[in-house]
């Protein structure tokens, strides 16, 4: 029962962390910071790696003297960018975007503005940059939940894997130790509890203050945190927590009634105490810069899990030693006293060695997911994590001098000299350390990640003019790479906007027979249409077509070829390098290290022999091997399923359907292919394959024939053919959906 509740909130933890990130940052904008625009944008974009808050993040738009134009916020279909329609007729000038998001993941708000110019540039007008500092205030409660953490996971894990085996009794107070031994762990669990409680109220308070740019006293007296902690995904974690303490806090009161009167319920609740610790760390990473990573983000969850357990273990293990070692040593002297603590720092030695292992290569994994090149250590997270890793060294230092000072024989092996016994002295000093290693812990998670260069999107926005009799058209792609683009069309007539027209637009990529649907683009002011879409989701070849349709039904077409780039797309992960490879195999196999000892007990515990084991161990690796074959046989099922529901061209359309093209193909099929129209049932069914089939299937139509129709007469180049093609396409307009 005890497992199965921990199961279900392990799935829930697993749950809520899905699509979560940390610390996000702008990774690519429409328009870009300080670029000078020939006319006003008609929206603001800015994409975020990472989901926002709806209800407390904002866009703002400022003129030049910081009046506010226009406002904005979470776009309807995408939760990642903020957006804002630009009123028309915006005079020449500089002008001024704030940007206020608020990310789901950790509810940390990232208030920067950004600057553009229409006309010319102006000098003395700049942006501000983002913030990187930590707020104190998130730093304290992160530190109190941090220190509460790890000293709850550390009391439990310590008694049950070092406590017990070096001292545990069945006949000592019911669960298994002394009881001054159970006193001071207990005492030690309700302060973390304690500890814990006042480190989420102020968190509560903080983030609440943070989402409303408002003061301590304005979220209490008017409720903002009721806001927040039912209407984000902070306060959803928030409140998970809370329900997980009060648990707790049940289970432990629970446990102590029941210590003389049922004995075995009370030892196994202290037993499954570590669990639950393990698990308050999961709720943690939820929040975690971990959860934000470019590099397969469940990994990185899972990894940091792993190596905030392992520092939970090290760091907690140290300081509940340091609490209850001296009520433990009270009543011995001498030899006894040498003894006991003897079997307590070996045994806790041997297993904070191996978690030091899973510390350092789990820290490597987890720093590489955030620092891709060296130009990033010279930030403000560079320069916290630089304090970490010195605390850690420190804290390393003293644990070294601990274990040879409990080794004497292994420091003259070293020729080392043996340190003094002065060992709780230096127990207390290395807790002191370990404390300051926890804040500086705190301000690193407070601290903004930074913003990966590789990432960032400098691509110039391609643009094309045609002039179609007396009518200008300007077109432009923003901003020109795969993923969500937006698209301008500005149409004027002798220098006057044109704003009684019908504007579509189709994207095509020619070399993999994909066509878009057709989009009628809005008029945003006069002259100028404009869409949005993520159609062009690859580099190459691409055209967009733009049919202009008059009041009287009269159609003028332009087409453009654009070479796409991935310079502009909104990356949003990269590969993992070889030293991350490196570092995640260290830290399965120190896992598999660690496992090995309590998995052959267990074995031998339960009679189970090296033949059976043998069996269950190839039982497990084939139920995975074929769970992974299974995996890519039915990835490798939905490529043949796209494959064949988009086949690669037999032939590429090689002639950019613009009006010239239009007008020939509309001249040879009247001239040579008009027979179809004959044959009225399969001309209509051919009309149907207009929103499906390829332009190969049309040329070998022309070609070749299709069921009753013949092939078009007369002697037909390649180029006549593709023409007769796009030509053809054009009497989709009349069934396609507008």
């Amino acid at each position: 029962m005890k497992r199965s509740i921990i199961a279900i909130l392990l799935f829930a933890i697993l749950a809520m962390s899905a699509g979560a990130g940390a610390h996000g940052y702008v990774v690519r904008a429409i328009p870009a910071d300080r670029s000078t625009l020939e006319r006003p944008p008609t929206r603001l974009q800015y994409w975020f790696s990472e989901d926002l808050e709806r209800r407390f993040s904002e866009i703002k738009l400022r003129d030049q003297s910081g009046a506010i134009i226009a406002a904005g916020g979470v776009d309807e279909d995408n939760a990642s960018l903020l957006s804002l329609r630009v009123p028309s007729g915006l005079p020449d000038g500089a002008y001024i975007v704030e940007l206020r998001p608020a990310f789901v993941s950790d509810g940390h708000v990232i208030a920067e503005s950004r600057v553009f110019f229409v006309g010319e540039e102006v000098g003395d007008v700049s942006g501000q940059a983002a913030d990187a500092r930590a707020i104190p205030l998130e730093v304290i409660w992160r530190f109190l939940l941090s220190a509460a953490n790890l000293l709850f996971f550390g009391c439990s894990a310590l008694y049950g894997a070092v406590l017990m085996p070096a001292w545990g009794s069945k006949g000592q107070s019911g669960q298994g130790l002394p009881a001054r031994v159970m006193r001071r762990l207990s005492a030690c669990m309700v302060a973390s509890i304690a500890l814990a409680v006042v480190a989420n109220v102020v968190a509560l308070v903080q983030q609440s203050m943070v989402f409303f740019n408002a003061d301590a006293a304005q979220v209490i007296q008017q409720n903002l945190w009721q806001v927040v902690q039912l209407g984000s995904r902070f306060g959803d974690v928030w409140t998970f927590r809370t329900v997980l303490l009060i648990f707790v806090a049940i289970l432990l009161f629970t446990a102590e009634y029941l210590r003389e009167t049922v004995p075995g319920l009370s030892l196994g609740i202290r037993q499954g105490m570590a669990w639950l610790g393990a698990l308050f760390i999961g709720l943690s990473m939820i929040t975690s810069h971990a959860a934000g990573s470019l590099v397969t983000p469940w990994i990185a969850i899972l990894v940091n899990w792993i190596h905030a357990l392992a520092v939970a273990f090290w760091v907690g293990g140290i300081a509940t030693l340091a609490l209850v070692l001296p009520a433990a040593l009270q009543p011995y002297a001498g030899d006894d006293r040498r003894q006991a603590l003897e079997a307590v720092t070996r045994r806790f030695s041997r297993i904070a060695a191996l978690m030091v292992l899973i510390v350092i290569s789990s820290g490597v994994y987890n720093a590489l997911n955030h620092f891709v090149t060296p130009d990033d250590l010279a930030t403000s997270y560079g320069r916290s994590l630089a304090v970490k890793v010195i605390m850690v060294i420190m804290l390393l230092s003293v644990g070294a001098r601990q274990h040879l000072a409990m080794r004497p024989r292994l420091a003259e092996r070293l020729r080392i000299p043996v340190p003094g016994s002065r060992f709780m002295a230096w127990l207390r000093i290395e807790s002191g350390i370990a404390l300051v290693t926890l804040l500086a812990v705190a301000w690193l998670s407070a601290t903004p990640i930074p913003e990966p260069k590789s990432l960032q999107s400098n691509a110039e926005a391609p643009t094309a003019a045609r002039l179609l009799g007396d009518i200008t058209l300007s077109t432009a792609i923003l901003p020109g790479g795969p993923g969500v683009n937006t698209y301008d069309i500005l149409l004027s007539r002798a220098d006057t906007p044109i704003a009684d027209v019908e504007v579509y637009l189709q994207l095509v990529n020619p070399e993999r027979g994909r066509r878009g649907p057709w989009l009628r683009a809005e008029a945003v002011e006069p002259g100028l249409y404009t869409d949005a879409s993520d159609d062009i989701d690859a580099a190459g070849g691409w055209w967009t077509l733009i049919d202009i349709v008059s009041a009287d039904g009269d159609i003028k077409r332009a087409a453009f070829a654009w070479q796409i780039s991935d310079g502009a797309s909104v990356q949003q992960t990269r590969d993992p390098s070889t030293l991350q490879l490196m570092a995640l195999t260290l830290v399965m196999v120190s896992l598999a290290v660690w496992i090995y000892a309590p998995a052959r007990r267990t074995l031998i515990r339960m009679k189970i022999g090296l033949a059976s084991a043998l069996i269950a161990t190839g039982a497990v690796a084939v139920a995975i091997a074929v769970m992974v074959f299974g995996a890519a046989l039915i990835a490798e099922q939905q490529r043949q399923y796209e494959r064949t529901l988009y086949p690669p061209p037999a032939r590429v359309n090689s002639v950019l359907p613009d009006a010239d093209s239009l007008n020939r193909g509309r001249s040879l099929y009247l001239a040579y292919c008009l027979v179809w129209e004959r044959e009225t049932g399969d001309f209509r069914a051919l009309r149907n394959q207009l929103k499906t089939a390829g332009d190969d299937f049309f040329y070998n139509v022309i070609s070749d024939g299709w069921r009753d129709l013949p092939a078009c007469d007369g002697e037909l180049s390649e180029r006549d053919r593709w023409d007769i093609v796009n030509y053809f396409r054009t009497l989709e307009a009349l069934t396609r959906e507008l």
